[in-house]
């Protein structure tokens, strides 16, 4: 079950309240009997473990990009007769 936040517009106090999607939102501060206002939160949704994006593809397109690209331009250079920074 997903947790909310709201905020009281009276007090602005911040509760918390474990609820289900179905659930109506909360109205009523139960401190003062203010009326809430729900914020949105950040999510605290991670994808850990092998299998994404992030930790299988995300660094190797660059990098085998960059050193096919270096080595374009090197073979490129010399059958063309050009001097490099590293001659």
């Amino acid at each position: 079950m997903p947790i909310y936040e709201y905020e009281c517009l009276k007090c602005g106090k911040t509760l918390e309240a474990m609820q289900k999607f179905s659930d109506p939102p909360l109205t009523q501060c139960s401190h003062c009997k203010g009326e809430l206002h729900k914020l949105i939160s950040m999510s605290t949704f991670h994808l850990r473990g092998s299998g994404w994006y992030v930790t299988d593809y995300s660094g190797k397109n660059q990098s085998c990009s960059a050193s096919k690209g270096e080595a374009t331009k090197k073979e490129t250079k010399a059958s063309t007769g050009e001097k490099t920074a590293a001659d």
